[in-house]
């Protein structure tokens, strides 16, 4: 009598190559990815959003307003300022543009429900100092981010 017995299953160096090819594979497209770099991206189109939104609730409150700007009597013509509570050491976080040392209070346009809340950077932006300027000069009106990422500038003009 010849019996064989045959083992069903794998050995341990198959085995051992398919996790080698998988983790090859994962390397490679994790590298591929690179996905500080899409998380980098991924802030600024937010930061892009909330510029604009910014932009749209002064411009909507100027309408409305006949003309004054939000929070007149502190926001000087010519002069740029970071948006925040801060009464001063905001000229020390904006590395897009030289700014006030006091932040500018804009709490005005939730007051007059032209905007939910006033919005900041999704990374480093707080209610003291939101990480986003404001520049008027009469009627044209800049808002930035001060910290954008991957090299970028985040700004708009109306």
């Amino acid at each position: 009598m010849n019996i064989k017995l045959r083992q069903k299953g794998f050995t341990l160096i198959e085995l051992l190559v398919v996790i080698s090819i998988i983790a090859i594979l994962v390397a490679v497209i994790f590298v591929a990815l690179n996905p500080l770099e899409l998380f980098a991206k991924s802030r600024n189109a937010q930061r892009w959003m909330k510029v604009s939104e910014l932009l749209t609730a002064i411009h909507l409150d100027l309408v409305s307003s006949g003309g004054a700007v939000p929070n007149e009597s502190s926001w000087a013509s010519g002069t740029v300022y970071v948006l925040g509570t801060d009464s001063s050491g905001c000229n020390t976080t904006c590395t897009a543009t030289t700014t006030n040392s006091a932040c500018l209070d804009l709490s005005d346009l939730i007051d007059n429900k032209r905007i939910s809340q006033i919005p900041m950077d999704p990374k480093t932006g707080t209610d003291a100092n939101t990480d986003i300027y404001v520049y008027r000069d009469e009627t044209i009106i800049t808002v930035g981010m001060c910290d954008p990422e991957a090299g970028e500038i985040i700004k708009l003009t109306r």
